[in-house]
């Protein structure tokens, strides 16, 4: 059985939110960045647009974290919240951003170290899974950063959180 070790405590829950809160804002520059033509059109090699990738992070994050704390988890839902409107999206974005902050505060002590079924297709603790959540957004971000590039755009420094 493991235990969890406070003094071995590596990063505080706040600390770990606003890490997530810094891949968030730099994600948001991201969208920003792009025309809002080219966002919800613009795709390479068979992959979706960054309009499309937002709307997956979008579909994760707030259902995400009010799982992590209620144990309650929705189906994934990915599809384009925004109608494909710049603007629309990032405010959905921004009032994400507050929803993060208010569900996170109600995660319970000890219920990251918890098994789970996130979103009732993804089984592993609850640390991962939020893990999870934010190496997806680097991922999805970092084709945003390749699209923004080959649409000739400099994106914003990665190291800017």
């Amino acid at each position: 059985m493991e235990t969890l070790v406070k003094n071995d405590q590596i990063i505080s829950k706040e600390q770990l939110l606003a890490h997530w809160q810094g891949h968030r804002a730099l994600t948001r520059r991201v969208i920003e960045a792009f025309p809002e033509e080219e966002l919800f059109s613009f795709s390479m090699g068979g992959m979706r647009t960054f309009g499309e990738m937002a709307s997956e992070l979008i579909g994760i994050a707030v259902p995400g974290v009010k799982g992590l704390a209620t144990d309650e988890w929705k189906s994934l839902d990915e599809k384009d919240p925004s109608g494909k409107e710049k603007t629309k999206l990032l405010e959905i974005w921004d009032q994400n951003t507050v929803e993060i902050n208010e569900w996170f505060t109600k995660i319970q002590e000890g219920r990251l170290q918890e098994k789970m079924l996130a979103f009732g297709q993804y089984e592993d603790k609850g640390y991962c899974t939020l893990l999870y959540f934010i190496d997806n957004e680097i991922h999805h971000r970092g084709q945003g950063y390749v699209y923004l590039r080959a649409l000739g755009i400099e994106p914003p420094v990665f190291w800017e959180r």
